[in-house]
């Protein structure tokens, strides 16, 4: 039972992994002109948005981002839509909360 649980950690910790790698494609092609990982650009940076958004919250704002803006409040939206693939919206997604920082980081 234990090592079916290593096992499947392992899968899961690889395939995250994998997301995220793919995810760096997506970001190269479709979101580096606003936004950049770390640092304030035209948008705001992959970790000021995985430190106040979960994975459906951003994957909603890629694929809706008039409606979701309006619904967060926000009084104006500069981001296009993107139709992405469900592997490449997954990806992406994952690159971004990779960029969330620890709770250690935070204090």
């Amino acid at each position: 039972m234990t090592k079916s649980i290593i096992v499947f950690l392992t899968v899961l910790a690889l395939s995250s992994s994998a997301y995220a790698q793919s995810g760096k494609k997506v970001f190269e092609t479709y979101c580096w002109g606003c936004h950049h990982q770390t640092a304030v650009a035209f948008g705001p940076p992959f970790a000021e948005i995985a430190s106040k958004r979960n994975a459906e919250e951003i994957q909603a704002m890629i694929a809706d981002p008039a409606a979701v803006s309006k619904i967060f409040g926000y009084k104006r939206n500069a981001m296009p839509p993107f139709k992405l693939t469900p592997e490449e919206l997954k990806a992406i997604t994952a690159y971004i909360l990779s960029y969330k920082p620890s709770h250690k980081e935070s204090k």
